[in-house]
C-alpha cells in the first residue's frame, strides 16, 4: 500500500474506501457534523514541517493508531508558503494526494485548512489562483469533506475580512459541492463568530468552526453562546484540549470528557481534540511563536514515545460508544497522581496527599495533616463533575472523612460560578466532629443557581493540628 501511495500522481489517486457516489454538499455537510476528526501533525513534524520533512510511513502509522482510536476523519493544514504560491508545485501537489490516500487507507475522510500563517491579505488574486490550485482536484472526491479557508481569521481585520469576501466565492465556483468554513481563534469566541456572520453576510458559509479552550467546567454554556452567535448555521468544535505541561494528564482527561459531554448536551456532534501527539523539542519550526511556548508541546493525546495519556481513553470512549464514565474523576482516590484531575486550594494553608495509610475502601485516600486558613478561606482539595452544570438542576455530593485528633473545620462545598467564572454563592455539608472519629458521611444537596453554569466540589479541612482522611467521594 505504501509503495503504491509513494508512487501516486500530483492528481488524487482513486478512492480505497469511500463513497464512489459523487459527494453534494449535502452529503459532506451531513459527514462534517458527525465526524470524528483528529487535528494531526507528527510528533516530530509540526505545522510546516510536516511537508518540508514529509514521511509517509510516520504518517501512515500514525493514523493507523487515530483510526483505531475511533477517528473517522483527519485534518490537513496547509501552507501557500510552503506549497508554492500563487501556483503549489507539483511535488506538494503530490505529497497533498499521498496524505489523502493514507488517511483513506485507514477510513479517514479529510478536512483541508488552508492559509495558515497567511496574512497577504491584498493579493486576492494569487491567494484565488492558489485556493482553486489545491480544493479543484478534491472538487468531487468523497475523501475530501470541507474546506476551512483560514485557520483563526481575525474578524477585527478589515482587510481579512474583504479578502474572505472575495475568496469564499472563487473556491465555491471551483468546487460548489465542498462545504466551506472559518474559524476564530480561542479569544475571539461567540463574539468574533458573531462579527464573522454578520461582515460575511454576502458570503456565507456552510458552518463555523469553534476552538475551545476555555475553563471546560463551563463549556456547555460557552458551546451554546458560539451556537447563539452564528444560529441558524451549525457549528463544529475544531479545536479543543489543554496541555499536560503544568498540569496533570488526570486533568486533560477530565477537560476532554466535559468537553464531550457538554457538546452531546448542546447537540453537537463533531468534537476534534487538539492534538493527537505530544511535540518533540524542535519538532515546532522556529519562525513561529508557538515554538517559544512550552505548554504547545504537550496537548496530546500520545506521549511522543507513542504510548498513550489517560485522555486517549476519554476519547477513544466518547467517539466509539458515547461514553464518558465518572471514574475519570478519580473518585475514590487509587489513580496515579499523573492520571488524577483533583487539585490543591490554597495550597499554603495545607495540601491533601494521598496515601495508604487510612484507605475506607480500596487501597488510597487522601489526608490533611497541620492545616491553617487564609482569611475566611479553609484549605481544600478541588475538581469538577464532567456533567455539565445548568441553573435549576439539583446536585448531590458526599464523601467519607475521618479524624485523628482533628480540630477546625471539616467539611464539603459545592461551590457554583457564572459563565465568566464568577464566584456566585456556595453549599455546604455537615461538618466531622473534631477529636478521633469513624468514617463519617458528609452530604450536600443544592440546587444550581440560575446563572449558574459550573460547580466545583471542595474537600475542606482548615484550623486543622490534627490529621483528617477522605475517600470515596460523589457528585452528580
Amino acid at each position: 500500500m505504501l509503495v503504491c501511495l509513494l508512487l501516486s500522481p500530483a492528481q488524487p489517486a482513486s478512492p480505497a474506501h469511500a463513497a464512489t457516489l459523487t459527494p453534494t454538499r449535502a452529503s459532506r455537510m451531513a459527514a462534517v457534523l458527525a465526524a470524528r476528526t483528529i487535528n494531526y501533525y507528527p510528533s516530530n513534524a509540526g505545522w510546516t514541517y510536516l511537508w518540508t520533512n514529509f514521511d509517509p510511513v510516520r504518517i501512515d502509522t500514525d493514523l493507523a493508531r487515530a483510526a483505531t482510536l475511533g477517528a473517522t476523519d483527519v485534518r490537513a493544514v496547509i501552507f501557500p508558503q510552503t506549497f508554492g504560491y500563487p501556483t503549489p508545485t507539483s511535488a506538494y501537489a503530490q505529497k497533498l494526494s499521498q496524505f489523502v490516500g493514507i488517511a483513506d487507507a485507514h477510513g479517514l475522510s479529510v478536512k483541508l485548512t488552508l492559509f495558515d500563517w497567511w496574512s497577504s491579505y491584498s493579493d486576492v488574486a494569487g491567494s484565488i489562483t492558489w485556493a482553486q490550485a489545491i480544493v479543484g482536484p478534491y472538487a468531487n472526491d468523497p475523501r475530501v469533506i470541507a474546506v476551512e479557508v483560514k485557520n483563526e481569521i481575525q474578524p477585527g481585520d478589515a482587510a481579512a475580512i474583504a479578502w474572505a469576501g472575495q475568496v469564499i466565492p472563487a473556491i465555491r465556483g471551483t468546487a460548489p459541492a465542498m462545504p466551506l468554513t472559518l474559524s476564530v481563534d480561542g479569544g475571539s469566541g461567540a463574539t468574533g463568530m458573531a462579527s464573522l456572520k454578520s461582515q460575511l453576510a454576502g458570503t456565507p458559509l456552510d458552518y463555523y468552526d469553534f476552538h475551545f479552550y476555555g475553563a471546560s467546567e463551563r463549556s456547555l454554556a460557552e458551546i451554546r453562546r458560539a451556537q447563539n452567535a452564528v444560529t441558524p448555521s451549525p457549528i463544529v468544535i475544531g479545536e479543543t484540549g489543554v496541555s499536560t505541561y503544568s498540569g496533570t494528564e488526570g486533568e486533560q482527561a477530565a477537560y476532554l470528557a466535559r468537553v464531550f459531554r457538554a457538546a452531546g448536551v448542546a447537540g453537537v456532534g463533531s468534537v476534534a481534540p487538539w492534538t493527537l501527539n505530544d511535540f518533540a523539542s524542535g519538532a515546532i519550526p522556529p519562525n513561529s511563536v508557538v515554538s517559544t511556548m512550552p505548554a504547545q508541546y504537550k496537548f496530546g493525546l500520545y506521549r511522543t514515545d507513542t504510548s498513550a495519556k489517560i485522555s486517549a481513553g476519554v476519547v477513544t470512549g466518547a467517539w466509539t460508544t458515547g461514553a464518558t464514565p465518572n471514574t475519570i474523576l478519580n473518585l475514590g482516590f487509587e489513580a496515579a497522581a499523573i492520571d488524577s484531575p483533583w487539585r490543591n486550594y490554597l495550597p499554603a494553608a495545607g495540601t491533601a496527599v494521598i496515601t495508604t495509610e487510612q484507605p475506607r475502601t480500596g487501597a488510597r485516600s487522601a489526608r490533611f495533616s497541620g492545616t491553617t486558613r487564609s482569611g475566611s478561606n479553609l484549605p481544600s482539595l478541588l475538581t469538577s463533575p464532567i456533567t455539565p452544570v445548568q441553573g435549576g438542576q439539583a446536585w448531590h455530593a458526599e464523601a467519607y472523612a475521618r479524624g485523628v485528633n482533628a480540630t477546625g473545620i471539616t467539611e464539603i462545598a459545592l461551590s457554583w460560578f457564572d459563565i465568566n467564572g464568577t464566584w456566585l454563592s456556595q453549599n455546604t455539608s455537615n461538618r466531622l466532629p473534631v477529636g478521633t472519629t469513624t468514617w463519617t458521611k458528609l452530604s450536600v444537596d443544592a440546587t444550581a443557581p440560575a446563572t449558574a453554569t459550573s460547580v466545583q466540589l471542595h474537600l475542606k479541612s482548615g484550623d486543622n493540628t490534627g490529621t483528617v482522611y477522605y475517600d470515596d467521594v460523589a457528585i452528580n
